[in-house]
């Protein structure tokens, strides 16, 4: 191991023993010392000092550059060697860099659970006492581009008896104005029963074209074994099922049902009959559902004539 002769002098000592900041005189020598370092490193690799004459002498210096490192006791400013035939090699930083990747995908990380450019900046200013500008954290953004192009775009090797389509509508920023983009999403539910997102499009979710190329690209990368599609009962939609995947069981998504169902209904009566419609969905067997759905009609449209006035005849 290299061992390399450090040299303090008495102000540096005066300022980390009887400075007003601990932690600045406490800088103020981390910085000199990793100064040092680099001076010494260069001289290695170039088996010279600095100014020195010598037939041994491997390469000459350059000048060089700052480099700024934050630390827990502030930033410190590195000067790094430049050589003028070849690259000066350091492990020094090795440390800070995979410390500063890992703040990167715990940036990224937050990016993906939707929290915002401001609360990341905020964080990132309390926890590393560095601040990072929207534009760094947008460009963070960007580095997840290709990883979420490459993961909706990985064949589909497993088998989905049952998958759920729907939409998702977010808010984007595009040509400096904030519009709202429908995001189609498709989840598979595998042999073993575990759900996962098998793809998602970004396209016009009231078309059936739309709709159709989204299935045609879930096919293409493997999509198969579909016993069960269920979405809402938007009409686009179920064309492009019907036309797509044919010979596969639609059902109507219970819970865009139960939401249609409970804004037809009177705001008094939608707790008893968001109860009644979810024994219906939850019996035992057909005949079961259908006794239910018989005897929550007579209830309800029974309801209904009594209160005929306050009600408008909702059924």
């Amino acid at each position: 191991m290299t061992q390399y002769q450090i040299n303090l002098d008495s102000k540096l000592l005066h300022q980390l023993f009887l400075g007003s900041s601990q932690d600045a005189g406490v800088s103020a020598l981390l910085e000199s010392v990793l100064n040092q370092v680099l001076k010494a490193q260069a001289s290695d690799q170039l088996a010279a000092e600095k100014y020195e004459r010598t037939e041994g002498r491997l390469g000459y210096r350059n000048g060089t550059y700052p480099h700024t490192l934050t630390t827990r006791v502030g930033n410190l400013t590195l000067y790094v060697p430049r050589f003028r035939d070849g690259k000066f090699s350091t492990e020094l930083f090795s440390r800070y860099q995979r410390s500063e990747q890992a703040l990167v995908l715990a940036l990224m990380e937050m990016v993906i659970n939707g929290v915002s450019t401001r609360k990341i900046t905020q964080v990132t200013e309390e926890l590393c006492g560095a601040e990072f500008s929207k534009s760094t954290v947008s460009d963070l953004c960007k580095q997840l581009d290709p990883i979420v192009t490459a993961w909706n775009h990985r064949p589909l090797k497993e088998e989905y008896p049952f998958v759920i389509v729907d939409a998702l509508y977010t808010k984007v920023r595009e040509d400096g104005r904030v519009r709202s983009r429908g995001v189609m999403i498709a989840t598979g539910i595998n042999l073993e029963g575990y759900r996962e997102i098998i793809g998602m499009m970004v396209g016009d979710t009231e078309s059936e074209a739309s709709w159709g190329e989204f299935f045609t690209q879930l096919k293409h990368r493997g999509l198969r074994g579909v016993e069960i599609i269920t979405s809402d009962s938007h009409g686009g939609l179920v064309k492009a099922i019907g036309q797509h995947l044919q010979g596969i069981t639609w059902q109507r998504c219970q819970t865009h049902f139960m939401r249609n169902i409970l804004d037809a209904t009177p705001k008094p009566l939608r707790s008893e009959v968001k109860a009644h419609v979810r024994s219906i969905f939850e019996a035992a067997d057909p005949q079961t559902a259908r006794t239910l759905l018989a005897q929550t009609v007579d209830l309800f449209q029974e309801k209904s004539l009594q209160s005929h006035g306050d009600l408008g005849g909702w059924i």
